[in-house]
Protein backbone atom coordinates (compact mmCIF):
# COMPACT_ATOMS: atom_id res chain seq x y z
CA UNK A 1 0.00 0.00 0.00
CA UNK A 2 1.36 3.89 -0.95
CA UNK A 3 1.72 6.41 1.63
CA UNK A 4 -0.54 7.95 0.15
CA UNK A 5 -3.48 5.03 0.64
CA UNK A 6 -2.38 4.64 3.88
CA UNK A 7 -2.66 8.01 5.29
CA UNK A 8 -6.28 8.19 3.78
CA UNK A 9 -6.87 4.86 5.20
CA UNK A 10 -5.78 6.09 9.02
CA UNK A 11 -8.01 9.02 8.44
CA UNK A 12 -10.56 6.97 7.53
CA UNK A 13 -10.51 5.17 10.77
CA UNK A 14 -9.98 8.45 12.87
CA UNK A 15 -12.74 10.52 11.22
CA UNK A 16 -16.14 8.63 12.56
CA UNK A 17 -20.24 9.33 12.41
CA UNK A 18 -22.11 11.92 9.82
CA UNK A 19 -20.14 15.00 8.72
CA UNK A 20 -21.63 18.46 9.62
CA UNK A 21 -22.24 21.59 7.70
CA UNK A 22 -19.85 23.65 7.30
CA UNK A 23 -21.37 26.69 5.37
CA UNK A 24 -23.96 26.97 2.32
CA UNK A 25 -23.41 29.32 -0.48
CA UNK A 26 -25.84 30.83 -2.66
CA UNK A 27 -24.80 30.57 -6.11
CA UNK A 28 -25.14 33.83 -8.56
CA UNK A 29 -26.10 34.52 -12.28
CA UNK A 30 -23.71 35.34 -14.88
CA UNK A 31 -22.99 35.38 -18.77
CA UNK A 32 -20.55 32.62 -20.27
CA UNK A 33 -19.62 31.41 -23.89
CA UNK A 34 -21.63 33.20 -26.57
CA UNK A 35 -24.30 34.68 -23.72
CA UNK A 36 -25.82 31.45 -22.03
CA UNK A 37 -27.17 32.17 -18.47
CA UNK A 38 -25.31 30.09 -15.63
CA UNK A 39 -25.80 29.69 -12.08
CA UNK A 40 -22.39 29.49 -10.22
CA UNK A 41 -22.03 28.87 -6.67
CA UNK A 42 -18.20 29.13 -7.19
CA UNK A 43 -15.93 31.12 -8.33
CA UNK A 44 -16.89 34.35 -6.59
CA UNK A 45 -15.56 37.00 -5.30
CA UNK A 46 -16.35 35.25 -1.97
CA UNK A 47 -15.51 32.34 -2.45
CA UNK A 48 -13.00 31.46 -4.81
CA UNK A 49 -12.59 27.31 -4.81
CA UNK A 50 -12.67 24.07 -3.05
CA UNK A 51 -9.47 22.17 -3.57
CA UNK A 52 -9.42 20.45 -5.72
CA UNK A 53 -12.32 21.67 -7.57
CA UNK A 54 -12.21 24.95 -9.30
CA UNK A 55 -15.71 25.96 -11.03
CA UNK A 56 -18.94 24.51 -10.55
CA UNK A 57 -21.57 25.79 -13.37
CA UNK A 58 -25.01 25.20 -13.72
CA UNK A 59 -26.19 26.10 -17.17
CA UNK A 60 -29.94 26.56 -16.97
CA UNK A 61 -32.58 24.94 -16.92
CA UNK A 62 -33.97 27.08 -19.86
CA UNK A 63 -35.85 26.84 -22.52
CA UNK A 64 -34.36 27.94 -25.56
CA UNK A 65 -36.83 29.20 -28.66
CA UNK A 66 -35.91 27.55 -32.08
CA UNK A 67 -32.47 29.63 -33.68
CA UNK A 68 -31.65 31.00 -29.90
CA UNK A 69 -29.46 28.39 -28.53
CA UNK A 70 -25.90 29.44 -27.38
CA UNK A 71 -22.89 27.74 -26.95
CA UNK A 72 -19.10 28.50 -26.02
CA UNK A 73 -16.80 29.26 -28.74
CA UNK A 74 -13.77 28.14 -29.74
CA UNK A 75 -11.43 28.86 -26.43
CA UNK A 76 -8.17 27.77 -24.75
CA UNK A 77 -7.46 25.55 -21.56
CA UNK A 78 -4.50 23.91 -20.21
CA UNK A 79 -4.21 22.29 -16.38
CA UNK A 80 -6.94 21.00 -15.56
CA UNK A 81 -10.08 18.78 -16.46
CA UNK A 82 -13.57 19.83 -17.62
CA UNK A 83 -16.48 17.39 -17.04
CA UNK A 84 -19.34 17.96 -18.84
CA UNK A 85 -22.96 16.73 -17.43
CA UNK A 86 -25.82 17.06 -19.69
CA UNK A 87 -29.26 16.39 -18.24
CA UNK A 88 -31.08 17.82 -21.17
CA UNK A 89 -30.62 18.90 -24.65
CA UNK A 90 -28.08 18.40 -27.18
CA UNK A 91 -24.01 19.77 -27.42
CA UNK A 92 -21.20 19.24 -29.78
CA UNK A 93 -17.92 19.63 -28.66
CA UNK A 94 -14.65 20.32 -30.83
CA UNK A 95 -11.01 20.68 -30.65
CA UNK A 96 -7.80 21.71 -32.11
CA UNK A 97 -6.62 18.05 -31.65
CA UNK A 98 -9.32 16.35 -33.92
CA UNK A 99 -11.21 15.26 -31.49
CA UNK A 100 -15.16 15.68 -31.80
CA UNK A 101 -18.03 14.52 -29.89
CA UNK A 102 -21.62 14.99 -29.23
CA UNK A 103 -23.73 14.69 -25.54
CA UNK A 104 -27.36 13.84 -25.36
CA UNK A 105 -29.16 13.73 -22.26
CA UNK A 106 -27.53 12.02 -19.07
CA UNK A 107 -24.32 11.65 -20.85
CA UNK A 108 -20.90 12.32 -19.27
CA UNK A 109 -17.90 13.99 -21.15
CA UNK A 110 -14.47 14.08 -18.24
CA UNK A 111 -11.95 15.77 -20.72
CA UNK A 112 -8.41 16.22 -19.38
CA UNK A 113 -6.93 19.25 -21.07
CA UNK A 114 -3.49 18.76 -19.74
CA UNK A 115 -0.82 20.67 -21.96
CA UNK A 116 -3.54 22.45 -24.21
CA UNK A 117 -6.27 22.22 -26.38
CA UNK A 118 -8.34 24.79 -28.50
CA UNK A 119 -12.04 23.77 -27.14
CA UNK A 120 -15.41 24.44 -28.57
CA UNK A 121 -18.93 23.61 -26.86
CA UNK A 122 -21.94 24.56 -28.72
CA UNK A 123 -25.31 23.16 -29.32
CA UNK A 124 -26.01 20.42 -32.13
CA UNK A 125 -27.09 21.75 -35.45
CA UNK A 126 -30.43 20.27 -34.75
CA UNK A 127 -31.09 21.19 -31.08
CA UNK A 128 -29.94 25.23 -32.44
CA UNK A 129 -32.64 24.48 -34.70
CA UNK A 130 -35.90 23.17 -33.12
CA UNK A 131 -35.30 24.38 -29.66
CA UNK A 132 -36.25 22.81 -26.45
CA UNK A 133 -35.02 22.45 -22.74
CA UNK A 134 -31.00 22.70 -22.08
CA UNK A 135 -29.71 21.78 -18.61
CA UNK A 136 -26.47 20.41 -17.38
CA UNK A 137 -23.59 20.91 -15.51
CA UNK A 138 -20.06 21.89 -15.74
CA UNK A 139 -17.30 21.06 -13.16
CA UNK A 140 -13.29 21.91 -13.27
CA UNK A 141 -10.94 19.89 -11.47
CA UNK A 142 -7.69 20.73 -10.57
CA UNK A 143 -5.24 18.52 -12.15
CA UNK A 144 -1.63 17.90 -9.90
CA UNK A 145 1.33 19.82 -10.77
CA UNK A 146 2.81 16.35 -12.14
CA UNK A 147 -0.11 16.07 -14.30
CA UNK A 148 -0.11 20.20 -15.67
CA UNK A 149 1.45 19.08 -18.93
CA UNK A 150 0.20 15.42 -19.74
CA UNK A 151 -1.32 14.97 -22.63
CA UNK A 152 -5.31 15.49 -23.54
CA UNK A 153 -7.97 13.15 -22.97
CA UNK A 154 -11.30 12.12 -23.34
CA UNK A 155 -13.10 9.90 -21.79
CA UNK A 156 -17.04 10.20 -22.98
CA UNK A 157 -19.71 7.71 -21.84
CA UNK A 158 -23.05 7.52 -22.61
CA UNK A 159 -26.08 7.55 -20.18
CA UNK A 160 -26.80 4.02 -20.72
CA UNK A 161 -22.89 3.15 -19.53
CA UNK A 162 -23.31 5.46 -16.15
CA UNK A 163 -23.69 3.06 -13.72
CA UNK A 164 -26.71 3.63 -11.47
CA UNK A 165 -28.30 1.84 -8.08
CA UNK A 166 -31.87 1.93 -6.38
CA UNK A 167 -32.00 1.68 -2.92
CA UNK A 168 -34.14 -1.32 -1.00
CA UNK A 169 -36.72 0.58 -0.88
CA UNK A 170 -37.31 2.36 -4.15
CA UNK A 171 -36.76 5.92 -2.68
CA UNK A 172 -32.97 6.70 -3.53
CA UNK A 173 -31.59 6.77 -7.11
CA UNK A 174 -27.70 7.48 -7.66
CA UNK A 175 -25.68 7.96 -10.88
CA UNK A 176 -22.11 7.21 -10.40
CA UNK A 177 -20.13 9.95 -12.66
CA UNK A 178 -16.80 9.11 -10.47
CA UNK A 179 -16.18 6.85 -7.61
CA UNK A 180 -18.35 4.37 -5.75
CA UNK A 181 -22.08 4.51 -4.40
CA UNK A 182 -24.93 1.62 -3.14
CA UNK A 183 -22.30 -0.83 -4.77
CA UNK A 184 -21.68 0.73 -8.24
CA UNK A 185 -18.77 1.44 -9.15
CA UNK A 186 -17.97 4.51 -11.94
CA UNK A 187 -16.52 3.62 -15.42
CA UNK A 188 -14.31 6.83 -15.65
CA UNK A 189 -11.18 6.89 -14.18
CA UNK A 190 -9.69 10.06 -12.49
CA UNK A 191 -6.20 11.44 -11.82
CA UNK A 192 -7.16 11.69 -8.41
CA UNK A 193 -9.30 10.43 -6.38
CA UNK A 194 -12.61 12.40 -7.28
CA UNK A 195 -16.55 11.15 -6.02
CA UNK A 196 -19.14 13.02 -8.63
CA UNK A 197 -22.76 11.70 -7.26
CA UNK A 198 -26.21 12.22 -8.87
CA UNK A 199 -28.54 11.59 -6.30
CA UNK A 200 -32.41 11.45 -6.81
CA UNK A 201 -34.17 11.10 -4.04
CA UNK A 202 -37.94 11.05 -3.17
CA UNK A 203 -40.39 12.44 -0.46
CA UNK A 204 -39.04 10.29 2.66
CA UNK A 205 -35.76 8.62 1.76
CA UNK A 206 -32.27 9.45 2.97
CA UNK A 207 -28.98 8.94 1.32
CA UNK A 208 -25.91 8.08 3.30
CA UNK A 209 -22.63 8.49 1.34
CA UNK A 210 -19.36 7.12 2.54
CA UNK A 211 -16.82 10.09 2.01
CA UNK A 212 -13.26 9.50 3.43
CA UNK A 213 -12.26 12.09 6.09
CA UNK A 214 -9.27 13.59 4.01
CA UNK A 215 -11.73 14.39 1.32
CA UNK A 216 -13.23 17.86 0.49
CA UNK A 217 -16.77 17.29 -0.18
CA UNK A 218 -19.66 19.28 -0.97
CA UNK A 219 -23.37 18.97 -2.45
CA UNK A 220 -25.56 21.48 -5.17
CA UNK A 221 -28.79 20.93 -4.79
CA UNK A 222 -30.41 20.96 -8.57
CA UNK A 223 -34.12 21.22 -7.96
CA UNK A 224 -35.95 20.54 -4.31
CA UNK A 225 -35.46 20.91 -1.02
CA UNK A 226 -33.59 18.67 1.38
CA UNK A 227 -32.16 18.44 4.46
CA UNK A 228 -28.17 17.93 4.93
CA UNK A 229 -25.67 16.58 7.12
CA UNK A 230 -25.72 15.90 10.90
CA UNK A 231 -27.36 18.88 12.01
CA UNK A 232 -30.12 18.68 8.76
CA UNK A 233 -29.64 21.80 7.57
CA UNK A 234 -32.08 22.94 5.52
CA UNK A 235 -30.68 23.42 1.49
CA UNK A 236 -32.50 24.26 -1.38
CA UNK A 237 -32.37 24.38 -5.21
CA UNK A 238 -29.26 26.99 -6.67
CA UNK A 239 -27.39 26.37 -3.12
CA UNK A 240 -24.72 24.54 -2.34
CA UNK A 241 -23.65 22.72 1.10
CA UNK A 242 -19.89 22.30 2.07
CA UNK A 243 -19.58 19.38 4.82
CA UNK A 244 -16.93 19.54 7.60
CA UNK A 245 -14.28 16.97 7.81
CA UNK A 246 -15.53 15.78 10.81
CA UNK A 247 -16.84 12.14 9.97
CA UNK A 248 -16.60 9.62 7.26
CA UNK A 249 -20.12 9.76 5.92
CA UNK A 250 -22.30 12.32 4.01
CA UNK A 251 -26.16 12.56 5.00
CA UNK A 252 -29.11 13.76 2.60
CA UNK A 253 -32.45 13.53 3.22
CA UNK A 254 -35.97 14.54 1.45
CA UNK A 255 -38.28 15.31 4.36
CA UNK A 256 -41.58 13.13 4.23
CA UNK A 257 -43.90 16.43 3.22
CA UNK A 258 -41.88 17.39 0.75
CA UNK A 259 -44.05 17.86 -2.56
CA UNK A 260 -41.28 16.44 -5.23
CA UNK A 261 -37.84 14.94 -6.01
CA UNK A 262 -34.69 16.01 -4.55
CA UNK A 263 -31.78 16.21 -7.03
CA UNK A 264 -28.49 16.52 -5.21
CA UNK A 265 -25.09 16.33 -6.74
CA UNK A 266 -22.41 15.33 -4.06
CA UNK A 267 -19.30 15.82 -4.93
CA UNK A 268 -15.91 15.03 -3.32
CA UNK A 269 -12.21 14.68 -3.65
CA UNK A 270 -8.93 15.07 -1.87
CA UNK A 271 -7.15 18.19 -1.59
CA UNK A 272 -4.03 18.67 -3.63
CA UNK A 273 -2.40 21.62 -1.41
CA UNK A 274 -0.42 23.04 -4.46
CA UNK A 275 -0.50 26.75 -5.24
CA UNK A 276 -2.93 27.40 -7.60
CA UNK A 277 -2.43 30.65 -10.56
CA UNK A 278 -5.02 31.17 -12.53
CA UNK A 279 -6.02 33.49 -15.77
CA UNK A 280 -9.20 32.72 -17.77
CA UNK A 281 -8.98 29.25 -18.75
CA UNK A 282 -5.42 28.73 -17.56
CA UNK A 283 -4.41 26.96 -14.44
CA UNK A 284 -1.15 26.40 -13.35
CA UNK A 285 1.31 26.52 -10.15
CA UNK A 286 3.22 29.68 -10.77
CA UNK A 287 2.89 32.42 -12.73
CA UNK A 288 5.57 32.44 -15.11
CA UNK A 289 3.54 28.90 -16.31
CA UNK A 290 0.58 30.82 -16.66
CA UNK A 291 2.49 33.47 -18.83
CA UNK A 292 4.02 30.83 -21.06
CA UNK A 293 0.33 29.63 -21.61
CA UNK A 294 -0.96 32.82 -22.59
CA UNK A 295 2.30 33.00 -25.03
CA UNK A 296 1.48 29.62 -26.68
CA UNK A 297 -1.98 30.55 -27.19
CA UNK A 298 -1.39 33.48 -28.74
CA UNK A 299 1.17 32.07 -30.66
CA UNK A 300 -0.80 29.07 -31.92
CA UNK A 301 1.07 26.20 -30.54
CA UNK A 302 -2.39 24.97 -29.00
CA UNK A 303 -3.97 24.61 -32.63
CA UNK A 304 -7.47 25.57 -34.27
CA UNK A 305 -10.62 23.89 -34.50
CA UNK A 306 -11.28 22.42 -38.23
CA UNK A 307 -14.62 23.53 -39.18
Amino acid sequence: MSMASEALRNEETRAGGTRTVAGIVNSIETLEGGGFLVRRPFPKAAFSEFDPFLLLDEMGPMEVAPGEAKGAPDHPHRGFETVTYLLSGEMEHKDSRGHAGRLTAGDVQWMTAGAGVIHSEMPSREFARAGGRMHGFQLWVNLPKQDKMTKPRYQEIPNSQIPKATSADGLVRVSVIAGEAMGEKAVIETRTPIIYLHYRIEPGGVATQQVPGAYNAFAYVVEGEGLFGAENERVADGQMVMFAQDGNEVRIENPANAKGTLEVLLIAGVPLNEPVARYGPFVMNTEGEIRQAIEDYQLGRMGTINS
